[in-house]
């Protein structure tokens, strides 16, 4: 029984992971594609917009995809934690934490979901098991600290420093 929660808790938070990626990337399920994320992603600070929209797409995407199958775990739910963490605190931070309110509700329970994942393993309904695989230790020590630098890069300077306002407009 335990396995079978595990793949419902991967599909469903891996499953709509991808979704929003795609969403993200490709415009797929109503979502606004590169070129509208990228705009709202430089109005959180983060430029160029098109190269941060592009790689918050790619790894919801494909850490999403990771997680569903239950494939080089804990990779996948390592890299849906980085986006829950940075949607936490570029877009929720310091609103009640209701989704109703524009809070982090939402990223919190993803993150409590691919932690439990993370730590737990992804079961016997995987890939990872069917194919008898295991994260080497290092990689998974990798993808941390890649993980963690990313998202200080991110939170800290967004790979340069926030655009200043056109001088020229007024």
């Amino acid at each position: 029984m335990n396995d079978l929660t595990l793949l419902l808790l991967r599909a469903t938070v891996g499953g709509l992971l991808a979704g929003h990626g795609a969403r993200t990337l490709r415009g797929r399920f109503g979502g606004p594609g590169l070129a509208a994320t990228s705009d709202q992603v430089e109005m959180l600070g983060l430029f160029p917009g098109y190269l941060w929209a592009f790689l918050e797409g790619t790894s919801q995407f494909w850490s999403g995809i990771l997680t569903i199958l239950g494939l080089l775990n804990p990779l996948g739910p390592v890299g849906i934690a980085a986006n829950m963490i940075v949607a936490t605190t570029k877009v929720h931070w310091g609103k009640p934490i209701w989704v109703e309110d524009g809070g982090a509700e939402l990223p919190v329970t993803n993150l409590a979901m691919v932690t439990a994942v993370a730590a737990l393993g992804p079961g016997r309904y995987s890939l990872d098991s069917f194919l008898g695989l295991r994260t080497p230790r290092w990689m998974t020590l990798l993808a941390l600290i890649s993980t963690v630098v990313g998202i200080a890069i991110t939170l800290r300077t967004g790979l340069g420093a926030p655009r200043p306002a056109d001088e020229t407009a007024s």
